[in-house]
Order: C-alpha cells, then sequence, then structure tokens
C-alpha cells in the first residue's frame, strides 16, 4: 500500500497554534509574513497560506490589510469558542455512541456544578430568559424543534447565570449538544407540562437563591429525562 504524503499545513498548523498556547507567539503578536514561513518551514508559500487559512478557521489568527498588515495572533474569546466546541462534541457523541444515560448522567452532574453559583449570581436577565423560555415551552402550537430549541436556551440561562465563563465554555457541549440528541429520543414519550413545571420549580429556586430547592428539582428532571429514555429504548427492543 502506497504510504499517504504528510499534510505538511496541518503540520505547519499544529506548529504555530503549539507556540500560541505555549505562550511563544502572545496576542496581537505579528506572525513572520508567508515567504519568512516557507522558509522556516521549507515549504511553498501555498502550503504556508493553507497553513494560515486553518488557524483562521479555529479564530486563532486574523488577518489584516495594509502596509502594516499580515497575520496576527488572534484575542480568542469564549464565546468564539463555543460554536466549535458544540460540533465537536456533537461529532463525539454520535460517533462514538455514547449511551443515552451516559450521556444523561454527565450533562446533568455538570449542570448540577452551576446551580449554587446560579443561585447567588444569576441576574434578572437570566431569569427573564428562563421566564421566557418557560412560557414559550407552554405554548400548544410549538413544534418538537421548537420546543427542543426553548429547553436548550433555559438551561443555557442556568448555566449562565453562574457567572463562570469557563463553565459556560465547558458546559456548552454538554447542554447543546447532549441535550438535543436526548430530546431526538424522548420527545414523544415526554410530557411538556411536566417539563414546564420542574422548569417553573428551578427558576422559582433560583429566583429565592434556593440553591438546595433547584438542586433537587434537577435531580427530579435528571431522573424524569432517564426514566423516558429507558421507557423508549424498552419499547424499541420489544417491537
Amino acid at each position: 500500500m502506497k504510504k499517504r504524503a504528510p499534510d505538511l499545513s496541518a503540520q505547519i498548523a499544529s506548529s504555530i497554534r503549539d507556540a500560541i498556547v505555549d505562550g511563544r507567539l502572545i496576542v496581537d503578536e505579528r506572525l513572520p509574513s508567508e515567504a519568512e514561513l516557507s522558509a522556516e518551514f521549507e515549504v511553498s508559500r501555498s502550503t504556508v497560506r493553507e497553513a494560515l487559512k486553518r488557524l483562521g478557521a479555529q479564530s486563532l489568527i486574523r488577518t489584516e490589510r495594509g502596509a502594516t498588515g499580515g497575520a496576527f495572533v488572534n484575542h480568542l474569546r469564549y464565546e468564539d469558542a463555543y460554536a466549535q466546541h458544540v460540533t465537536t462534541s456533537t461529532l463525539l457523541l454520535s460517533m462514538n455512541s455514547v449511551h443515552f444515560a451516559t450521556a444523561a448522567e454527565a450533562r446533568f452532574a455538570l449542570e448540577a456544578a452551576c446551580v449554587p453559583l446560579s443561585a447567588a449570581r444569576r441576574t434578572p436577565d437570566h431569569l427573564a430568559t428562563m421566564r421566557a423560555e418557560i412560557h414559550r415551552q407552554s405554548q400548544p402550537g410549538l413544534s418538537d424543534e421548537g420546543f427542543c430549541a426553548s429547553d436548550v436556551a433555559f438551561h443555557r440561562a442556568l448555566v449562565d447565570g453562574a457567572g463562570n465563563p469557563v463553565l459556560s465554555y465547558q458546559l456548552a457541549g454538554a447542554v447543546e449538544a447532549m441535550q438535543p440528541l436526548m430530546n431526538m429520543i424522548t420527545f414523544t414519550a415526554r410530557s411538556r407540562s411536566e417539563i414546564v413545571s420542574l422548569h417553573s420549580r428551578i427558576a422559582d429556586a433560583l429566583d429565592a437563591r434556593d440553591a438546595s430547592a433547584a438542586d433537587a428539582t434537577l435531580s427530579e428532571l435528571a431522573s424524569y429525562t432517564v426514566t423516558l429514555g429507558q421507557t423508549m429504548f424498552a419499547k424499541a427492543r420489544s417491537g
């Protein structure tokens, strides 16, 4: 079998990425020119250009035009990395066929870590978002897709209410990747009114800054979700 040629642009991108992560290249620092990188790595300028495109796609660098332009190390924000994190988490879960109970256990355990912080730090805006989503979920004409999106938005507000961007980033995959997958399995069996009731109790507890009540209700929601999953899998096996 013919040996596959190494992807030089990927190797160069990885080398530059490592330099950014290690702090050898700092935020807003200008990278060497394409000609300089071409000479340093002993590759063509087109290969360097492809490597820079890879880094740009990851929001690690930005390109500026003009006499003082070039490629610069970007200031990567947590918000900029959310979409990529969610996509990676979704692919990881789907490709590895993670069991429903395993995904639910991980998601609710991670979310529970946010509850005490959210009870202490949530803002009126976080509560308003949760209340708005609860109202939306109560509408009889809401589609299953709309209910799922609202479900995600409710829990996103709970997580963001913790006021910790690192937790919000880490939980982006858990809430925005795991939850839609779980909703796909349970939507035909779930009771919307039951979920609305549990969401309302969580919001009320956070409004009262009662972390214990919010945690207990989130545990009820976790148990309800796992039971729904078990019911659906049992039906599939019997069918």
